[in-house]
């Protein structure tokens, strides 16, 4: 079983966890950011963590389906499939909002494990357990990389996180690094626009 500090270390040697001013994907500004990207550069250890994360699961033998969000959770849903042996979809952003796409189905009352690489305030969580919904599939389950909510998004459903950190972000009104004159960096996909 891997310990927070052995998986702190992880982050840290593939750069996964860097320090200055960052606006995260949800808008709001933060001192540390979790770059979940630079870890799945390594398939070894995003297979490591992914396997951890996996024997974690409390409901793991209802899962019959994994579905993420894209970009970042692309790698992260495939390893998470592989390991609990069940296929896995991912849905896009089409005009902002996440959208089912490439002619993935399911049946109706599938049951589905939503998987996230870092929550932050789980708004890519929400839309993509409201999109297999509308799709007719049941979200069992949630599980993530890094829950930088340090537990304070309730999903309704169980969250399994292998680390919970809570790393405190602020609002960009509020933010002390941009009163400090700290150059801000965009290192997410979303917050750059694209």
């Amino acid at each position: 079983m891997l310990t927070n500090e052995g998986m702190i270390r992880i982050f840290e040697e593939t750069e996964g966890i860097k320090k200055g001013h960052f606006q995260l994907a949800s808008g709001r500004h933060a001192d540390t950011y979790m770059q979940c990207a630079k870890l799945f550069m390594y398939p070894d250890k995003s297979r490591l963590l992914c396997k951890e994360l996996a024997e974690r699961l409390t409901n793991k033998e209802q899962i019959e389906f994994v579905a993420s969000p894209a970009i970042g959770g692309i790698i992260m849903g495939y390893e998470m499939a592989a390991q609990l042996k069940v296929p896995n979809i991912f849905l896009e952003r089409i005009d902002g909002k996440l959208t089912m796409r490439r002619g993935f189905s399911f049946a109706a009352g599938t049951k589905f494990l939503v998987v996230e690489d870092v929550v932050t305030t789980g708004g890519s969580v929400f839309e993509t357990i409201e999109e297999i919904e509308r799709f007719g599939g049941v979200v069992v389950a949630v599980a993530c990389i890094v829950d930088r909510s340090n537990g304070k998004v309730d999903f309704m459903r169980p969250l399994t996180a292998l680390l919970s950190l809570d790393i405190i972000s602020y609002d960009k009104t509020d933010c002390p690094l941009c009163k400090e004159g700290i150059e801000l960096t965009k290192p997410g996909t979303k917050a750059l626009g694209k």
